[in-house]
């Protein structure tokens, strides 16, 4: 397990300079310059250049780029004078992470239980609505429904909050909003798993054995129908950390995301160099904590010496 988890963090290493190389890159492809003003004073627009590093060739700012980012400094933002995109991260990140983790647990909730209710009652009244619930989540993009439910239930009803970040009333919409998609795809896979789990032998056995309908649940179908869904968490942290950035813009929530779009439009070099790495690291972390939880949930997965690859086998 030791030289898996190595490999993986090796790996990881790896897709971080990738990824920050490709964005470094694309950045400075965008047609503009963030100096540019109206003016068009081509002696500061210079002088800027020069105080940045911008007049440097490509390859030597991505090595002193690269050299800061092994330090865990970010840069300075070319937008906002004297804000470090560190001290951005530090402030906003916090906002964007109880947001989406918020989600993230409502949605693997909601999505396990509608999943399973679902499988168990296939064919039936109940599997019909879980069934149309994640076809509604998968096919409605999150700023719509973040748009409705503002409208519907803060506009019209009056019931919650239009937006901001004050309390927990503040949240609701928009984690309601943020985790439909997660629920509907939890939903799905997991009740497809669960169908698949109720035709193994081992399910009968325990019925043949008179174990309650808890103990079957729980010992021998919840554990093996949610490895599936154990496997694509990796993914779903991804969507609703990048859906965050859409939401806080609706509800108006102090998250990453305003700073992540505006300093895009603003051609801010470093803050989108230095959140994509930021959310890159995060992101990776967050696979591999799931590859270790896999072998926590079920001790037979096992990584050959010969493949270097997950083997399963269903618990009985």
């Amino acid at each position: 397990m030791l030289k898996y988890v190595l490999k993986r963090c090796a790996i990881a290493v790896f897709t971080l300079l990738v990824l920050i190389t490709i964005i470094f890159t694309l950045v400075r492809l965008l047609p503009g310059d963030p100096f540019l003003d109206e003016k068009g004073n081509a002696a500061i627009q210079a002088k800027m250049h020069a105080y940045y590093g911008l007049d440097k060739p490509w390859v030597e700012q991505w090595a002193t780029y690269i050299g800061q980012l092994v330090k865990g400094d970010l840069g300075l933002s070319l937008r906002y004078p004297g804000r470090t995109v560190n001290d951005t991260i530090t402030q906003t990140f916090p906002v964007s992470a109880s947001l989406g983790l918020r989600a993230l647990s409502f949605a693997l909730l909601v999505g396990i239980i509608l999943g399973t209710i679902s499988a168990r009652r296939a064919g039936k009244i109940v599997d019909y609505i879980c069934v149309l619930i994640a076809i509604i989540g998968v096919s409605v993009p999150d700023f719509i429904i973040g748009v409705v439910l503002q409208l519907v239930f803060a506009v019209k009803l009056g019931w919650l909050p239009a937006g901001l970040w004050q309390g927990w009333r503040y949240a609701i919409l928009p984690v309601f909003a943020l985790s439909l998609y997660t629920i509907a795809m939890i939903t799905r896979l997991m009740r497809t798993s669960t169908l698949e789990v109720l035709n193994q032998d081992y399910i009968l056995t325990a019925k043949a054995k008179g174990l309650s309908r808890f103990e079957i649940i729980w010992r021998h179908q919840l554990r093996n129908a949610i490895l599936p869904v154990v496997t694509i968490m990796g993914p779903l942290t991804a969507a609703v950390l990048t859906g965050t950035f859409v939401i806080e813009k609706i509800y108006a929530i102090p998250g990453m995301g305003k700073f992540y779009v505006q300093s895009i439009s603003d051609l801010d070099y470093t803050m989108v160099l230095g959140m994509t790495a930021f959310y890159g690291l995060f992101l990776v972390i967050a696979n591999l904590i799931v590859d270790i939880l896999y072998g926590v949930i079920d001790p037979r997965i096992k990584i050959t010496e010969s493949t270097k690859s997950l083997i399963r086998r269903p618990r009985e």
